[in-house]
């Protein structure tokens, strides 16, 4: 690890919030950038921590003036800058930040919803995005009536010098971080600044950043995207290149032309995105591509697919991708962000399992020969102090090595539980094992096994079938997700 590396890891394991960080680092590096943002057809926008501080400053200073303080907050804003600026100005004013996407005709529930569940009382954005929402007729923005909105890109910079650090501690909620809603309603995660901090570091560790660039697509107010993208290079002290998801889907290409540009070590995303790439990207835009810069390639948020990864890694070898780079993990909203994940440099772990043991609940490795073969990538081992069991779904037992059940997760990145949720907290982060009362542990849905220390993620509860005793998984079914566990 480099000497800036150890600087800055020093700087995550000495606060127990954000903004401590932060101000660290507007005062070592002022000028350093912290977030580029590329524009399409225009220059790209900058923010350095000098300029992130300050911007933080003066929107919390307002957010205090206006009486919100310590309320949560609504950060409905357009993929950019505004958003970062935002999200930190939460966070100085002591508020709790509640990132969501933009409302449209087709999601407009979706977001409203998250409203009214999160009783936010203001919704931060850009006086142009602002003006759009209220003048269009497609959107019930008479919903959202009760709430206060305040553009953030229409506060001076002067605004800071009203600022007053607010008194912050690691047990302080954050943020409510909103669930996909992909197998039940979104539910608001509630992360204190402990628990950013500490899975920030468990992903700082894992990864082993120093000095580094990333190149980051996701939506930062999805958990990969914003502890991802946006949390760990700021907690690094290192430079974070955003663009914006429908850049990435629209034009495959400029993802990894972005990371060819800036020479990023870091970037990744679900299994989809490589797929896509391999897919999408013409022998002719390959020829311009250097990878040769990229040595950790996350992937998670979705089941890992070892033909994605083999046919990714033979369509792009000859612009330089190193296949060791590949960094399959496993997390959920609930845990903040990452729970497992590999040893940086030593590429994914793909192995066999005779199918009709795992039918049976029964992990069997495969001889090469074998016909009733399922292949799946392994998540690696747990980052930080996580923990994980395998568990008997019915009876809360943990199960015999060897054997498949419901993965349960403990350790200081798991969430306070959902927002004004009781029942469906106590049932899904209050579990304790039945034969031995260890506890607590959070439940995920997932169903998967231990194999030689490492973890292999093969479906959800929700998506198992079960035939003449047998389990079997339905169509469509996820593993290795960054989602919620199954409903109380």
């Amino acid at each position: 690890m480099s000497v800036h590396a150890g600087i800055h890891s020093g700087l995550i394991h000495n606060h127990g919030d954000l903004v401590g960080v932060l101000r660290n680092h507007a005062r070592v590096r002022p000028d350093q950038v912290a977030y580029r943002f590329l524009r399409e057809g225009q220059s790209d926008a900058i923010l350095t921590y000098s300029q992130l501080d300050g911007r933080a400053r003066a929107i919390a200073a307002r957010l205090t003036e206006m009486g919100f303080a310590g309320r949560r907050v609504l950060l409905a804003y357009p993929h950019g800058l505004d958003f970062i600026s935002g999200f930190f100005g939460c966070f100085y004013a002591g508020c709790t930040a509640v990132p969501t996407y933009l409302p449209h005709r087709r999601t407009q529930d979706r977001f409203f919803g998250i409203a009214a569940d999160a009783g936010a009382s203001v919704a931060m954005s850009t006086v142009s995005t602002i003006v759009r929402l209220m003048d269009s007729s497609g959107l019930r923005m008479d919903a959202a009536a009760s709430m206060v909105w305040l553009a953030s890109d229409d506060i001076a910079d002067e605004s800071a010098a009203g600022w007053r650090m607010p008194d912050i501690g690691p047990d302080n909620l954050a943020m409510l971080q909103f669930t996909s809603g992909s197998t039940s309603q979104p539910k608001g995660v509630m992360l204190s600044h402990g628990n950013l901090i500490d899975n920030a570091r468990a992903i700082h560790d894992a990864f082993g950043i120093g000095q580094e660039a990333g190149v980051f697509w996701l939506p930062a107010c999805h958990d990969m995207g914003l502890v991802g993208g946006v949390l760990v290079p700021m907690l690094a002290g290192a430079a974070s290149t955003l663009m914006s998801p429908a850049s990435f889907l629209q034009r495959p290409v400029a993802w990894l032309e972005a990371i060819s540009k800036h020479r990023a070590t870091i970037s990744g995303g679900p299994n989809f995105a490589y797929d896509l790439c391999a897919r999408r990207i013409t022998a002719e835009q390959r020829s311009t591509l250097d990878l040769s810069s990229w040595s950790l390639a996350f992937v998670g948020a979705e089941p890992v697919s070892p033909a994605t990864l083999e046919r990714f890694a033979q369509v792009f070898e000859p612009c330089g991708f190193n296949p060791a780079a590949f960094y399959p993990c496993y997390g959920l909203a609930e845990a903040t962000l990452m729970v497992t994940g590999i040893v940086r440099g030593g590429g994914p772990t793909v192995r066999g399992f005779c199918d009709t043991a795992l039918a049976r609940n029964s992990v069997v490795p495969a001889s090469s020969d074998e016909n009733l073969t399922r292949r799946f990538v392994s998540c690696g081992a747990p980052v930080g102090d996580a923990r994980i069991v395998i568990v008997d779904p019915e009876s809360s037992a943990k199960v015999v090595r060897g054997h498949v059940g419901e993965i349960w997760v403990s350790g200081a990145s798991v969430g306070q539980g959902y927002w004004q949720k009781p029942l469906q907290t106590r049932a899904s982060f209050l579990a304790n094992l039945s034969d031995t009362g260890e506890g607590p542990f959070l439940r995920t849905g997932d169903v998967g096994f231990l194999f030689e220390g490492e973890l292999y993620v093969i479906g959800r509860l929700d998506d198992l079938l079960i035939v003449r005793g047998l389990n079997h998984q339905s169509a469509g079914s996820r593993n290795n997700c960054t989602r919620e566990p199954p409903a109380a």
